[in-house]
């Protein structure tokens, strides 16, 4: 048990993989954990942009930063790269469930086929089952518990216009998840959470006009988007000793947004 705030925050020597993690709001994950102290994979397929984190990290940071790559819509690419990291660390202490994929349009914008349905649901929900089911059964081995945080989303939790029927279904599924499995693991000392952001500057939002951001923050009872490390900086107190008591929780970090909706 930790005596001091600064220990109980403290992330040093902790072993962490970051799915999505070298970009967007993953990246402010990374950052937010490398500067705790932490050791970090990010598990992704940009290998390039990955490697540019990596190398920033090792520059400025204690800890031992790594890339793996990792399609989370598929479990054989999933497996491998857990085993691999295992091998490479021997234990892992916290997973973030980041990586996701956007998905705008209601139910009758989609094709017959309803493929860009079914490739939202298998990245963004199904990708983070997924990956807990691998990371679980290294911490339920290790009998040291650990942290699973998932990010979802505050569509998960309203209906937003224009729709985003596929996104707000697996987020919403996505949080439910988060508290089934949360009650499951808390014997084996697994603490599990989800963060549910609004609208945050990342690589989602690179491409929207000035005047749409303008309009979009207006909208919002702070009066602005959020920087992808206040995300990092929420994600790492849960991944912390010092949130050994709060599991199965979803954290609404979206500046009021979702108040009014």
């Amino acid at each position: 048990m930790f005596t001091t705030v600064s220990e109980g925050l403290s992330l040093k020597g902790k072993n962490a993989i970051v799915t999505g993690g070298g970009k967007g709001i993953g990246l402010g994950i990374t950052t937010a954990f490398a500067q705790q102290g932490a050791n970090v994979a990010i598990f992704a397929r940009d290998e390039a942009a990955a490697m540019e984190v990596v190398k920033d990290l090792s520059g400025k940071y204690e800890g031992k930063f790594t890339f793996y790559n990792a399609d989370v819509s598929n479990m054989e690419s999933c497996k491998k790269a857990v085993d691999d990291y295992i091998k490479d660390h021997g234990s892992v202490d916290i997973l973030v469930n980041n990586a996701g994929i956007a998905a705008g349009g209601g139910i009758l914008t989609w094709d017959e086929d309803m493929q860009s349905y079914f490739d939202c649901i298998n990245v963004d929900l199904h990708g983070g089952v997924r990956m807990s089911y691998l990371v679980c059964k290294y911490m339920r081995d290790a009998g040291k518990g650990g942290r699973i945080i998932n990010i979802t989303s505050n569509a998960g939790e309203m209906i937003n216009a224009p729709f985003l029927t596929a996104y707000a279904t697996a987020k919403a599924g996505f949080n439910h998840f988060t508290r089934c499995l949360a009650a499951e693991v808390a014997p084996l000392k697994i603490r599990v959470n989800a963060i549910a952001p609004g609208f945050t500057f990342s690589n989602f939002s690179k491409g929207i006009p000035e005047e749409a951001l303008k309009a979009m923050s207006a909208n919002i009872p702070i009066g602005r988007l959020a920087e992808a490390i206040e995300i990092g900086v929420l994600a790492a107190y849960l991944a912390s000793d010092a949130a050994d008591i709060v599991t199965g929780a979803v954290f609404t970090a979206d500046g009021g947004f979702s108040l009014q909706h």
